[in-house]
């Protein structure tokens, strides 16, 4: 499974943890980076101080490369951006717009770049400015969704630019990720198969809600904001759909939202919480470490690459 991807970052296997906003932290993140795969710590909104406490707590936990995701519409992204830097920080995948100002300062230290990507146009855009990757990520995954499907997105993204492609969106097994190979990726990002891991600091209600979640479970609210999100369907879900079906104005939309993510991951609140996760989520029916589900998931990945189909 070894990949140009895997001797950018020197890391074993090409496999990224996603950043889930309140959620990767040095635990989760660590336990990737040591089992061989790209451990990423989620910036979100959080405070420049709060992200390099947890940098500082993955050095601790790892000596292997780990990244760091930001989140560029923040306030603190700035900060965040300067941060990385101070820390040597090894990756940093980005969200939510354009990261070109960061780009000279974070090449000057020796930082790889990855954005999330959507659209062949914004991967393209993204490559320019100098990206030494791109995640290409499918409508299927948790949390703030595009539009174009993971099977669609990839392989036109691969087409379109020379640096190694990610996939992620709906990729939780060896069978999504020998798909993703099949459709040109290199590496493959994923998020909700290890919101069940272990080392995962989720509230264990939250967990429960994916262990227990069935094919049509998720949802996307938000597309009528212009801020489309997919979770767990559940009594907030459903009030954003009842706002959204009223043409309530956008402003009463988003506000129902705001903490909803807190009270998921910290308090365990599944009735009015946000339970971001993708549409795999079905798949997911155990809990493991992370060393554990990333080793059963590449022996399933390689013995479907090496299956003779007659």
């Amino acid at each position: 499974m070894n990949s140009r991807i895997c001797e950018l970052l020197n890391i074993e296997y090409p496999i990224f943890q996603g950043a889930m906003a309140r959620i990767s932290d040095a635990s989760l993140a660590a336990a990737v980076s040591e089992a061989g795969g790209l451990g990423i710590i989620a910036g979100g909104t959080a405070p420049v101080d709060y992200v390099r406490a947890e940098v500082r707590k993955a050095k601790e936990l790892t000596k292997k490369p780990f990244g760091v995701n930001i989140m560029l519409l923040s306030e603190n992204a700035d900060a965040i951006a300067a941060m990385v830097c101070e820390e040597e920080v090894k990756v940093v995948t980005t969200g939510a717009g354009a990261p070109g100002k960061y780009m000279e300062m974070w090449k000057d230290h020796g930082i790889k770049v990855i954005p999330v990507v959507p659209s062949v146009a914004i991967a393209k855009r993204m490559v320019r400015s100098g990206a030494d990757a791109v995640i290409a990520e499918g409508t299927e995954s948790g949390g703030h969704v595009g539009e174009l499907t993971t099977m669609v997105l990839v392989p036109q993204i691969v087409d379109a630019v020379a640096v190694p492609v990610i996939a992620a969106g709906g990729i939780g097994d060896g069978r999504g990720i020998a798909a993703a190979f099949m459709l040109g990726a290199e590496g493959v990002q994923i998020g909700t198969r290890f919101l069940t891991a272990h080392e995962c600091t989720v509230h264990p209600n939250y967990k429960q809600k994916i262990l227990n979640a069935k094919d049509i479970d998720t949802v996307v609210t938000g597309r009528s904001t212009g801020h489309p999100v997919r979770t767990l369907k559940n009594k907030l879900s459903r009030k954003f759909a009842e706002l959204e079906a009223s043409n309530a104005p956008v402003q009463e939309i988003e506000q129902l939202g705001v903490g909803a993510l807190a009270k998921a991951v910290v308090q365990g609140d599944t009735e009015f919480g946000s339970i971001m996760a993708g549409q795999i989520a079905a798949i997911v029916n155990k809990e493991q470490s992370c060393k554990e589900i990333i080793t059963e998931m590449l022996t399933e990945a390689e013995a479907l690459l090496h299956k003779e189909w007659r």
